[in-house]
């Protein structure tokens, strides 16, 4: 029983000095992921000025700003995991997701077609705010 419980302690010794040997590089991968993500926001809000003076493209400055946002955080969040994790790397990812690629787009497809239907409304706006049909009927 005693021998049990000194394995189990020197096994909780040896994670708690892994993990202050792994503690600089967390650090340094949430300063990582934070500018990141910063950065993610600034280029949303970017894209947001830039659109905002257009009536036809606010809507797809604020679908291209979230969609740039996503992007660089996600790459934050992949730089961030090869630091915390050296052995990880992206294009480990990449090949992984290139290789189910084929299974990826068939369960997505509907949801990616519906994503680039709802950006093709947003460049036409074939709508119009404070439009109703019953106004419409009654003329």
């Amino acid at each position: 029983m005693t021998a049990e419980i000194s394995a189990v302690w020197d096994k909780i010794e040896s994670m708690i000095d892994d993990f202050i040997v792994l503690l600089p590089n967390m650090i340094l991968a949430l300063i990582v992921f934070a500018i990141f993500f910063f950065v993610g926001r600034s280029i949303k809000t970017a894209v947001r000025r830039l659109t905002r003076n257009h009536r036809q493209s606010r809507n797809l400055g604020l679908v291209l700003g979230r969609l740039a946002q996503g992007i660089t955080v996600l790459v934050g969040l992949f730089i961030a995991l090869s630091i915390v994790i050296p052995t990880f790397k992206a294009g480990d990812l990449v090949q992984l997701l290139g290789i189910s690629g084929v299974a990826i787009g068939f369960a997505f497809r509907d949801i990616l077609q519906n994503f680039l239907a709802g950006i093709l409304i947003l460049l036409t706006e074939p709508f119009q705010k404070g439009f109703s049909l019953a106004v419409s009927l009654r003329r």
